[in-house]
């Protein structure tokens, strides 16, 4: 009797500790997924997942390979639900459901308390309205992250962009030259705009205090890279180009890794 009632006892606790990829871990607000290599001090990637999916969703392919298998925590955060669907949606964009930004803040000091997180090497990426998503990050709380990438997102409007981004910034863009769901120009969506790449590349080097062409061209393959750095008075902006059209290309987590881990 005594063993069955410090199992049930333990229950809460084990049920806590076994939030991961799969289970969803609960917090004021909202869930979100983790995978936690058990490093110590290690570095943690905040991964935003696209329209219409979820974050248990992201731990496939090389966000696993390239982060997680790595070393680097990964932390996945849920959007709001999607009415009559099991996937999620990000608003990226005042008017929202839930304040995501105080709400991503919350899942970082959640995850913190779960696994051993390197402060000073917390990382945000996200794709398409994930994207929007690291680009509210950057433009709202800098100074709280190490480095960002969006893989084709911009910042959505409205939004005040006054200080924005709030600090300098490392960002990469990745954008496909042939996406039409996300264009580089953005698109109007009944009373929103999925935001001005342009606009949104613009804002960061104001913040980073970059001139307006950038410092170096690179013609790689299949990643064509504008990339301001030595012109700034502070903070990095990479913008990368493929032939693709809205997906995650192949390679863009190297790419991406290799982006953060420069700093």
């Amino acid at each position: 009797m005594r063993y069955i009632l410090a199992l049930l006892l333990a229950l809460p606790t084990l049920a806590a500790a076994q939030c991961g990829p799969d289970a969803a871990c609960e917090i004021d607000g909202g869930t979100y997924h983790m995978i936690d290599p058990g490093v110590e001090s290690a570095p943690a990637l905040v991964f935003f997942h696209g329209h219409n999916a979820t974050g248990q969703m992201i731990f496939r392919g090389g966000i696993r390979s390239e982060f997680a298998e790595a070393g680097y925590v990964v932390i996945a955060p849920n959007g709001t639900p999607i009415e009559g669907r099991d996937s999620r949606r990000w608003a990226g964009r005042e008017g929202g459901l839930r304040d995501d930004v105080a709400f991503v803040r919350d899942v970082v000091a959640d995850a913190q308390t779960k696994a051993s997180i390197d402060p000073g090497r917390i990382y945000v990426a996200g794709f398409s309205a994930g994207g929007s998503m690291a680009w509210l990050m950057a433009c709202k709380a800098a100074e709280e992250f190490a480095a960002f990438v969006s893989i084709a997102g911009a910042l959505r409007e409205p939004n005040d962009t006054t200080d924005c981004p709030s600090a300098p910034v490392r960002f990469l863009q990745i954008h496909g030259f042939a996406d039409n769901q996300v264009p580089f120009e953005g698109r109007a969506i009944r009373d929103w705009h999925q935001g001005s790449l342009w606009d949104s590349l613009a804002l960061a080097r104001a913040a980073n205090q970059c001139r307006t062409h950038p410092d170096r061209i690179d013609m790689g393959d299949p990643f064509r890279c504008r990339v301001w750095d030595n012109s700034c008075d502070a903070g990095t902006i990479t913008f990368c180009e493929h032939d693709g059209g809205h997906g995650m290309p192949r390679g863009w987590t190297t790419l991406a890794r290799d982006f953060f881990e420069a700093g």
